[in-house]
């Protein structure tokens, strides 16, 4: 499987894999990442989940690991998800994510929200709220 999301597979190559060997077409770091991808791009239910799968280009999945003729259906993704310990999965994706944070990050960052929204309280009797 090529290297995609920026080591991700790697992280969770130590989750075990709470399926029996027998019939398993999809391999767990496989079902996971694509599941973050999904979840990364606003894709929140299990449904949700398997119909980004379904829908992605075949060049995405490829990237991921997923055959484009057999792509894991959202009873197979759901099922593996709820078996998964939340635990180990927290601290595998906990420890991808921190080791893809720059190793100086700046003390004084300011958020700042682009969308689009009015910043509340910033209107003044002479002035009009800042967007």
């Amino acid at each position: 499987m090529p290297e995609t999301a920026g080591g991700l597979p790697a992280a969770l190559a130590d989750v075990p894999d709470p399926r029996a060997r027998r019939g398993v077409r999809h391999p767990l770091t496989v079902v996971v990442t694509a599941a973050v991808c999904a979840v990364v791009a606003g894709y929140r239910s299990y449904t949700a989940i398997a119909e980004w799968i379904a829908d992605v280009p075949d060049t995405t999945v490829l990237a991921v690991g997923i055959a484009p003729d057999r792509r894991p259906s959202e009873a197979m993704i759901r099922r593996l998800l709820q078996a998964l310990d939340p635990d180990l999965l927290t601290t595998a994706i906990g420890t991808w994510l921190a080791g893809r944070a720059p190793a100086s990050t700046p003390v004084n960052r300011q958020a700042i929200a682009v969308d689009g929204k009015t910043l509340r309280g910033s209107r003044t009797a002479d002035s009009t709220a800042q967007h």
